[in-house]
Order: C-alpha cells, then structure tokens, then sequence
C-alpha cells in the first residue's frame, strides 16, 4: 500500500509539473533590462494584468557599459534595453538595435517633440526617449556662502576633503574639458591632455570618487560639494533643504535614457507593447514621480504638480542658448580608450 500511494503520489506531482510547465509555457517571456532602481516597482504588475499573456522577466545593470557587454552577446535574451544617448549611437553603429514599428507604439505621439530625432537617433528609428537631464553640482547651502556658477569650484582649495567626483571617467574628463574652454566631446590631443592635468591637479582636494553612495554621503552633510545628475540632486534635496543643485554657466552635458529593442530579442512586438505601455501618460508620470528623474513624456509631464514641471533646473526650457551651452555625449570609439587612460592616470595620482 505504501508503495502505491509513493507511485501515486509521484504521478499526481509529476501531473502538475508538467500542467505548471504548459501552464507557464502559454505565456511568452519578455526579458526587459533596465538601470537600477528606474522604473515603479508596481508597473510590471501592471502591465503583466493588462497583458496577461506576457510574463516580465525584469533585470537590472549598474552601468550601460555592463548592459552593453551583455546585448552585444549573440545569445542575450533581452527584448527591451535603456542604454543613454552615446550607447546608443554605438549600438546603431555597430548594428546591435533593431528598428522600432512605431505603428505598435501609438503613445510615441506623447514624447516631446524636442527629445525625438536627437544626434544619436537622428532618423527617430530605434529608440523612444525615457527619460533625460543635466548633470551639475549639488552643494551644502551652509558649506558653500559663494554663488555655484562655475565648475572652477571644484578645483578650490577651500573646499580640500570636501569634495565628491563621479567614479566615471567620461563624465569627469567631460567637466575638465568644459572647465578648460573646451567641448565635452573633444579628440583633440591637447585638449585632452590639458583636461587630464586639471583632474590630476584636483585629485588631492577629493574626498572621494565614487557612484550612488554620493547621495546618501550629501543628504547626510558629509560634504560641501558633489557631481550627480539632475534627478538624484533632486532626491536628495527632497531629503536635505540644506541642499541645492546648480548647472555651471561652462555648461554641461545634456543626457537621454531611452528604450530600444535589441537585434538578438525574439519578441519584437511584445516590446513594443511594453514600450508603448511605458509611453502612457499616466504610466510615464508614475515612473516619473517615483524615479525623480525629468520624463521625456510630454503628456506625462502636464499631469505633474506645478511646483515640478515648472521648475526650471528639473525641466529647463530647451531654448537654443541652452543648447548651445549644452552637450550630448556623442559615440567615438577611438576616444573611449583615450577616456580610459586618462582616468586610469587620475586615479593613480
């Protein structure tokens, strides 16, 4: 009798795995990879209830250049990526994107017309912009008396130990160029060297090089002065009113996350409904409010509080004298390796 209630049972349990497996296998997985913390924990679920035939299996990258490493592996699962403006670039580039049917993205309608057809997308093909803004100085107002209109400050010996950098070698050699006169996308060999002697010069006046610890280390005042992007200057604010965030008059790079579909997805129009999903206004100002980050979503953006969407650091109005003082990270792979050097020698002095 015991064997036969074993053998029993090994069926029925074999009975529903193999029911759960059909069970599973009806639906289709969409792997969706993405940065971080940078999207509601609540808006898989939700996309999941409208579609009750996908399943959402939703990753994280630290960084586009470890997302980068991984899509370009002719085995990688991914459907929908969020790579920003230079990755970008070199992803067309080198034929790793496939080209979006904006016919199954109707809610493309609601990007701002000011964030499509940008230089790294200039044929509005391959990508639906997310997300995008500034990088700048976030700064303690009762550790800094002066105005913040320079990147010159970081390079102040006053504020020696007070200092955060981003542990990110293109977007600290781009602030060097912009305080040395120059464009944040130069390949001039000069320019370039110049750029790695100011960072070299300010090594000793930093307290750190690092990534998203700088939020906690400000928003706790264990410094007067630190680069971060827009949207965590804003986080962090919200969390210390001492806190302030300033563009430099030099300018500073001007950034785009946006969604894309890899080559190597086998699920093209299911993307393009989670895409299309993401493009809803009422999605895209939840993803907006939760983030911190300023949605490139027009539509979404008329739904935000006016304290938010007028404000102009968080949503700078695009006028040609901002642009013009303003740069998008542009792809140059015989540079990148320069990049790389140059930080290689500012970390070790």
């Amino acid at each position: 009798m015991k064997k036969f209630l074993s053998v029993t049972l090994a069926m029925v349990f074999c009975m529903v795995c193999i029911i759960g497996t059909f069970g599973c296998s009806s639906k289709t997985k969409l792997f969706v990879y993405n940065v971080g913390d940078y999207i509601h924990p609540d808006v898989v679920d939700m996309f999941e209830e409208e579609y009750p035939d996908i399943k959402v299996v939703y990753e994280m990258f630290d960084s586009v250049e470890e997302m980068y490493m991984k899509v370009s592996n002719a085995t990688s699962p991914y459907d929908v990526i969020v790579p920003s403006d230079y990755m970008i670039e070199q992803m067309i580039d080198e034929g790793l994107l496939n080209k979006i049917n904006f016919d199954n993205v109707p809610n493309y309608k609601n990007i701002d017309s000011n964030m499509k057809n940008l230089s790294f997308d200039p044929n509005g093909e391959y990508t639906v912009p997310y997300m995008w803004g500034t990088m700048g100085i976030l700064y303690n107002k009762t550790m800094v008396d002066e105005e913040v209109n320079s990147w010159d400050i970081l390079w102040d010996e006053k504020y020696k130990d007070n200092i955060f950098m981003l542990n990110q070698e293109r977007d600290m050699v781009s602030i060097a160029l912009k305080k040395c006169g120059y464009s944040m996308n130069s390949d001039n060999p000069d320019e370039l060297k110049a750029a790695e002697q100011a960072l070299i010069e300010q090594s000793s006046l930093v307290k750190a090089y690092c990534g998203d610890e700088i939020k906690d280390n400000m928003i706790n005042g264990n410094a007067a002065l630190a680069i971060v992007w827009s949207g965590d200057a804003y986080f962090c604010i919200e969390q210390n009113p001492d806190l302030a965030y300033a563009i430099p008059d030099e300018g500073s790079n001007l950034w785009f996350d946006c969604m894309a579909i890899p080559t190597t997805s086998t699920h093209q129009e299911e993307a393009e409904k989670f895409i299309d999903f993401m493009s809803r206004p009422d999605i895209a100002k939840l993803n907006a409010e939760y983030i911190g980050y300023s949605t490139a979503n027009y539509a979404a953006k008329e739904l935000l509080p006016d304290e938010v969407k007028n404000d102009i650091l968080r949503y700078p109005e695009l006028t040609d004298e901002f642009k013009l003082k303003m740069e998008i990270f542009a792809y140059n792979k015989e540079r990148n390796a320069k990049l790389t050097d140059i930080w290689t020698k500012v970390l070790n002095s």
